[in-house]
């Protein structure tokens, strides 16, 4: 094991710690293979599934095995046209399991996340039965004013840039806190507590994940 490697793992031990204080699951694993085989040992064979625009589920491969597995995945990229996707954004809310990541975790267990349409942070707050989550260490910083800033000035600016949205965090790569129809930092949630116990469950995964 590397120096850094070991830094990473008493990290993520810690943040684990911190969830786990929090009253939400969490695991600390090596690989995305190994993030994969986690989570698709907590979804139980068929529930129903969906989620948000998370590329960290999409690269550890855990949408595709939704898709092709024996679970109701409920995907709006399936939708014909942007009234359907709506409606199946509404459907997600219902779900036995959403599936994500979040924009930035401190290492005592707090969740940070900004939205657009807010269907992800609803999701987090209220209706799926659980909330599972793949979050790269790339995304532990020490604290609430840390993770804010993360979230507006490094998540944002990218995911403005992947969605091809015109914000001036598209054009500037950091946060202009604009007040403009096309923003996507409309909501903000701290999650500090899970008021259900284990609704929550986040796999911490040693590699770098997402935006």
């Amino acid at each position: 094991m590397t120096p850094l490697e070991m830094r990473k793992e008493l990290q993520g031990q810690r943040v684990v710690k911190g969830l786990q204080n929090r009253n939400m699951e969490a695991w600390y694993v090596k690989t995305k293979e190994a993030a994969l085989e986690k989570a698709l040992s907590l979804i139980p064979e068929g529930s129903s599934v969906g989620w948000g625009g998370s590329a960290s589920i999409q690269e550890i491969g855990l949408k595709d095995a939704i898709r092709h597995g024996n679970y109701r995945a409920v995907d709006r990229e399936t939708a014909k046209s942007p009234e359907e996707a709506h409606e199946i954004m509404r459907q997600v809310l219902l779900c036995d399991y959403f599936l994500g990541s979040t924009n930035a975790v401190t290492e005592d267990g707090i969740l940070v996340n900004i939205d657009g349409n807010a269907n992800r942070l609803a999701a987090f707050c209220f209706g799926p039965t659980h909330v599972l989550l793949i979050v790269g260490m790339n995304k532990v910083v020490k604290n609430e004013e840390a993770a804010m800033l993360r979230a507006r000035n490094e998540a944002a600016p990218i995911n403005a840039m992947r969605f091809s949205i015109n914000t001036p965090c598209h054009k500037n790569g950091c946060c202009g806190d604009c007040v403009t129809p096309d923003t996507i930092c409309c909501q903000f949630l701290t999650t500090r507590y899970s008021k259900v116990k284990g609704r929550i469950q986040v796999i911490l995964v040693e590699e770098d994940l997402g935006y």
